[in-house]
């Protein structure tokens, strides 16, 4: 009995770790001197993610944002990729999380700007409404999730 328990525990610490690994890695472009990306970076972490973060210059991060397709508007301070999308700003990590889900066919969301409340805009208690936008295959935008304030 007590081997059939820990053949049993091994499995799932086993498949735990077998899962992590197949996990797709977040690689996230920032600038060194930015602390907001640095809270976003951080809360990925806490949600579960395994981030490669690249402090870059402000010339290769402003190529990383034009290269993705995404129109100047959805831009915020940091750029990251997953799984082939592409995901700008402060994106909260249960959008990131559906996305890997669902695997839409698009190329990536965006939370514009840099809304107070989203991850790594935390101040108090302070939330702005916010949107994250989906974009398609053919750069056209849709809302993806809503976000209220307070």
């Amino acid at each position: 009995m007590k081997r059939t328990l820990m053949a049993g525990g091994l499995l799932l610490v086993m498949t735990g770790v077998a899962a992590a690994q197949d996990a797709p890695v977040i690689d996230v472009l920032k600038q060194a001197t930015c602390g907001c990306c640095g809270g976003w970076v951080e809360a990925m972490r806490k949600a579960g993610f395994t981030l490669n973060v690249r402090n870059v210059s402000g010339e290769e991060l402003y190529a990383a944002k034009e290269a993705s397709g995404f129109s100047d508007d959805l831009w915020a301070c940091h750029t990251a990729t997953v799984a082939g999308y592409t995901v700008e700003g402060h994106v909260p990590a249960r959008e990131i999380s559906r996305l890997l889900e669902e695997r839409p066919a698009g190329l990536g969301i965006a939370t514009p700007g840099m809304p107070t409340g989203s991850p790594g805009m935390e101040y108090g208690n302070e939330r702005e409404a916010f949107d994250v936008v989906f974009v398609n295959l053919d750069r056209g935008q849709q809302i993806y999730a809503s976000y209220p304030g307070n």
